[in-house]
């Protein structure tokens, strides 16, 4: 892809361009949104009605949780279309950051048709921020820059930064006894705590979308429209067939790249978002929540999730700066990623197993989400920065639009998987969690197969 700048900007993060700082803020905002909410999602569903919740059973709970985040990504393909052809990435932000603080604003009501209402405009929202952002991010640098992958590590981390302290503002805010308390004194009942929570998440899109608005100098062209004279109206299927049928042979090959790796980023992505689910339950029911004698929320080990991957996103980065050329291919570089979440899996076996004696030490959890994250490391910045190397220029949107569809499809399937956790059997609960880490061994040694295939196919991208 080629850049829109005419000259190499370094005045940003680390020798980036300086548009790569106003973008990293940006989705650290809108992460710290969803990552907050998502945090106390599933446990405010499940919280009998006494107690504030919506009191469903963990089957309902982790259905509508897998439905919920499978939408957000599912929306993105569309999404992503959609800046292509008629808004451009820049303004489809904007409008899907505005759409987000509405949702957040919604949940913060205690009557369940806002809290439907409010799922459903941040699913709307989200469509149209992430693949646009993550497009602009790939915008920013030339072809054959090879501060791209190193880009999009930082991006990621800013990702990460935000996950990190969403839980704990938004945990504390939902589930501590200090707050409630708090909220007591003030002649609130404590049981509106998770509406806080909710509240607080959409100040923090709010806060991006500002951040956002005043750095517009910074872009020059980056994230506008490349089709202005295409409005929804002119546009028609003739015409995107016409597109698709100027593809040449090398663009259909690497085209097929993408498609292969998205089946393994499904695979992967079905057992990773079980840290919002199933193991999000798992630490609520299953651990002590203590360490010292210092009481905690459960939601606050969403928290230790980021905070491992900002440790080890910069080092990642730089290791792959450091290598160059001799770096690992994308198609290993998964592959590696999904023998690390089946490690992770193995030590929540044995979590599982310590479970049947009661409440385990904390630090089996946080043993398995740091394996966890050294593969979400290892896969999640490389499949933004291959995408943007692969897509065809004039694809680029609905290309990450199709990319965001496999977190799509694999959030639908971890949501139902996640539906079988029962904390009263811990022994299928071993179980659960060993067939998944073989799955996931399985697809590891099947995409190392394919990797010297699909290396020939990407030519000289890596």
């Amino acid at each position: 892809m080629s850049s829109t700048t005419t000259h190499r900007d370094t005045s940003g993060i680390g020798g980036h361009p300086r548009a790569l700082t106003t973008l990293f803020f940006t989705e650290l905002w809108e992460r710290f949104s969803y990552y907050g909410m998502r945090a106390i999602l599933i446990l405010y569903m499940v919280a009998p009605a006494e107690n504030g919740g919506l009191g469903f059973s963990t089957k309902a709970a982790a259905a509508m949780y897998g439905a919920y985040t499978m939408w957000v990504y599912l929306l993105a393909l569309p999404g992503g279309y959609i800046a292509d052809r008629w808004l451009g990435a820049k303004y489809a932000v904007v409008l899907g950051g505005t759409i987000i603080a509405c949702g957040h604003a919604a949940l913060t009501v205690s009557q369940s048709e806002f809290f439907y209402g409010g799922l459903i405009l941040i699913t709307i929202g989200t469509g149209l921020l992430k693949p646009s952002i993550s497009a602009m991010v790939g915008e920013l640098y030339a072809e054959g820059d090879e501060r791209r992958d190193a880009g999009f590590s930082l991006f990621f981390m800013g990702i990460n930064v935000g996950a990190a302290f969403a839980p704990i503002v938004c945990g504390f805010l939902a589930q501590h006894e200090a707050f409630k308390a708090l909220l007591v004194s003030w002649g609130i009942s404590p049981a509106a705590s998770w509406h806080w929570g909710f509240g607080a998440a959409g100040i923090g899109m709010v806060i991006g979308l500002v951040q956002f608005l005043l750095s517009q100098k910074h872009f020059a062209k980056t994230g506008e429209c490349k089709h202005p004279q295409q409005s929804f109206f002119h546009k028609n299927l003739p015409q995107l067939a016409s597109g698709q049928a100027d593809l040449t042979r090398e663009d259909w090959r690497r085209v097929s790249v993408v498609c292969v790796l998205f089946v393994f980023t499904v695979i992967y992505g079905a057992v990773s978002e079980q840290a919002g689910s199933s193991m999000n339950l798992f630490a609520d029911r299953l651990t002590r929540t203590q360490i010292m004698g210092w009481e905690f929320p459960s939601s606050w080990f969403q928290s230790v999730i980021p905070i491992y991957v900002i440790i080890l996103a910069p080092l990642l980065s730089r290791l792959w700066v450091r290598l160059g050329d001799k770096q690992p291919s994308s198609p290993a570089k998964f592959a590696l990623s999904l023998v690390f979440v089946s490690t992770a899996l193995v030590v929540m076996v044995f979590a599982a197993l310590a479970a049947k004696h009661g409440e385990v030490s904390p630090f089996w959890l946080l043993g398995a989400f740091f394996l966890q994250e050294i593969g979400a490391v290892l896969l999640n910045p490389t499949g933004l920065s291959v995408v943007t190397k692969l897509a065809p220029v004039r694809f680029v949107g609905v290309m990450m639009g199709v990319w965001f569809l496999a977190s799509a499809v694999a959030s639908g399937i971890a949501g139902h998987l996640a539906g079988f956790f029962d904390e009263k059997n811990t022994d299928f609960l071993a179980q659960y969690f060993g067939m998944l880490s073989c799955a996931l061994l399985f697809a590891a040694s099947v995409l190392a197969l394919l990797t010297p295939r699909l290396r020939r196919m990407m030519g000289n991208v890596r």
